[in-house]
């Protein structure tokens, strides 16, 4: 089996993650699933192309991106946690709120 399934799927995942950012205009969580959706496309095309070339740097990004991908997601959950208790309602319209 060749390498071109696989940079396919990733292709299809990364899409699906710039769909949800296009489409969605409201909600947060999904703007912020979607992101994580850009960024596992991308970790999952490093460890392609790492085991079809026998890179050892490959999977050296895959845990960079990963670990920066989890704590991107704890900071932008706690905030995103943090505003709806203080606004009561996650909507990307209001944020022009948060400008200071």
């Amino acid at each position: 089996m060749g390498i071109k399934p696989y940079i396919l799927t990733c292709f299809i995942i990364f899409i699906l993650g710039i769909l949800g950012i296009s489409l969605n205009r409201t909600n947060l969580i999904i703007l912020l699933m979607s992101i994580e959706l850009l960024l596992l496309a991308a970790s999952l095309l490093f460890i392609v192309g790492a085991s079809f070339y026998n890179i050892f740097f490959g999977q050296l990004f895959t845990i960079t991106i990963l670990t920066i991908a989890a704590a991107e997601s704890a900071i932008g959950l706690a905030i995103i946690v943090t505003y709806f208790r203080i606004r009561g309602k996650i909507s990307i319209k209001l944020l022009n709120t948060l400008k200071g």
